[in-house]
C-alpha cells in the first residue's frame, strides 16, 4: 500500500490521501475580488485530478489586504457565490477544500493606502505602509473572523491562516519587520499577540471540530553581515506550540520572504527539514511544501514521519492529473472521474 494514498483524519475531516494542492495565487479575480471562470476551470481540474485536499489561493480579508488588485477576496458577502461554486463542484468529485485567509500588509501592491506593523517598506521602490494603530489591528482581527464565518457558510472543510512569506501576520512575528514598542512589538509573546487574537476570533466563527491550519515561514533568510536577527527554527518551534495552544491543528511549514532575499540553497524538498523538526519537537501535525515533485519524495516524507501531509504547488500547475497518473503507475484501483476512466485502463 502506498503511504501517500493512506487516508488522513484530522478533527472531523478525513482526506482520501495525503496529497494536498498548495495555495497558489492566480491573480485572476475581478478588481472587486470575485471569482472568475478561470478559477472555476483551474480549481475544478485539480479537484477532478484526485488530490485529497485543495487549498485555495491567498484570499484577502480586507480590500487593502490584497497582494494585487486581482486577488480573491472574502471581505464581503458578494464574494461567497463564486467560491461556493468551486467548493460544491470539488465536493462532487470527492475532494475536500480549504481556503487560505490572508492579509498582505506591506507587500500589498495597490493604489490604496496599505498598512503594516511598522512604517517600513518591503524593499527599495516599494510603497511605504502606514504603521497600524490599535484600532487598525482590531479591525483586521475582526475581518479574519468575518471571513471565517463566510467560509463556514460556504462549506469549506479547512481554513488556513497565512502567517508566512512576509505578509501581515508574518510581519508582526518577525523582528525584521516589526519594530513596535507597544504590546504588539518587542518580545516574541508580544509579536505573537495579533496572531493569537486572529486565531481566537476565527475560532469563534469556525467550529472547534473543524480543522484550522496555519502556514508559517520557519526561518527568515537574513543576509550575511546584517546585525538584526530574524525568525529562527527555534522561534518557529515556539510559535507552532503557541498557535496550537490557541486553536491551530496543523502547521504548514514554508520559509522566508519577509525580506527580498532568496534562500541560500534551493533543492528538492529543501523546506521539509523544518516541517520535520517542528513535528518532532512539538508533536503537532505538519505539512511539508517546497519543490516536491515526485511520488518517491512524498513516500519518503510520509514514511519517515517527517510530515503528515505533502503539499504540491507548481507540479500540479504542470499536471492537474498528477495524482491519477501516480495511482495508475502504482497499478492502484482507479478513483477519479468516470469521464476519464478510459485513460487509465
Amino acid at each position: 500500500m502506498s503511504l501517500l494514498f493512506e487516508p488522513y483524519t484530522i478533527k472531523n475531516l478525513t482526506l482520501d490521501n495525503r496529497i494536498v494542492m498548495s495555495p497558489m495565487c492566480m491573480y485572476s479575480a475581478t478588481e472587486e475580488g470575485v471569482v472568475t471562470d478561470w478559477h472555476l476551470v483551474h480549481y475544478g481540474a485539480r479537484a477532478a485530478g484526485g488530490v485529497g485536499l485543495m487549498i485555495l489561493e491567498a484570499t484577502a480579508v480586507e480590500s487593502r489586504g490584497r497582494i494585487s488588485p486581482r486577488d480573491l477576496g472574502l471581505w464581503d458577502d458578494r464574494h461567497m457565490e463564486g467560491l461556493k461554486k468551486i467548493v460544491d463542484f470539488a465536493h462532487e468529485q470527492g475532494c475536500k477544500v480549504g481556503i487560505q485567509l490572508a492579509h498582505a500588509g506591506r507587500k500589498a501592491e495597490l493604489e490604496e493606502e496599505i498598512i503594516a506593523p511598522s512604517a517600513i517598506a518591503f524593499d527599495e521602490g516599494w510603497k511605504l505602509p502606514r504603521e497600524m494603530s490599535p484600532e487598525d489591528i482590531q479591525a483586521v482581527v475582526k475581518a479574519f473572523g468575518q471571513a471565517a464565518r463566510r467560509a463556514r457558510e460556504i462549506g469549506f472543510d479547512v481554513i488556513e491562516l497565512h502567517a508566512a512569506h512576509g505578509y501581515l501576520l508574518n510581519e508582526f512575528l518577525s523582528p525584521l519587520s516589526n519594530q513596535r514598542t507597544d504590546e504588539y512589538g518587542g518580545s516574541l509573546d508580544n509579536r505573537f499577540r495579533i496572531v493569537k487574537e486572529v486565531i481566537q476570533e476565527v475560532r469563534s466563527e469556525w467550529p472547534v471540530d473543524y480543522p484550522l491550519f496555519a502556514r508559517i515561514s520557519a526561518v527568515d533568510y537574513v543576509p550575511e553581515g546584517q546585525e538584526k536577527q530574524g525568525i529562527t527554527i527555534e522561534d518557529s518551534i515556539q510559535i507552532a506550540s503557541m498557535m496550537h495552544e490557541a486553536g491551530v491543528d496543523l502547521i504548514d511549514v514554508s520559509s522566508g520572504a519577509v525580506l527580498p532575499v532568496r534562500p541560500p540553497s534551493i533543492y528538492p524538498g529543501f523546506q521539509v527539514q523544518y516541517a520535520e523538526q517542528i513535528k518532532k519537537e512539538t508533536g503537532i501535525p505538519t505539512a511539508a511544501v517546497g519543490l516536491i515533485t515526485t511520488p518517491e519524495q512524498g513516500e519518503e516524507i510520509i514514511g519517515n514521519e517527517r510530515a503528515d501531509l505533502v503539499l504540491l504547488g507548481r507540479e500540479l500547475l504542470r499536471d492537474p492529473q498528477w495524482v491519477l497518473r501516480v495511482r495508475h503507475g502504482k497499478q492502484m484501483t482507479y478513483e477519479g472521474p468516470e469521464q476519464y476512466r478510459r485513460a487509465f485502463r
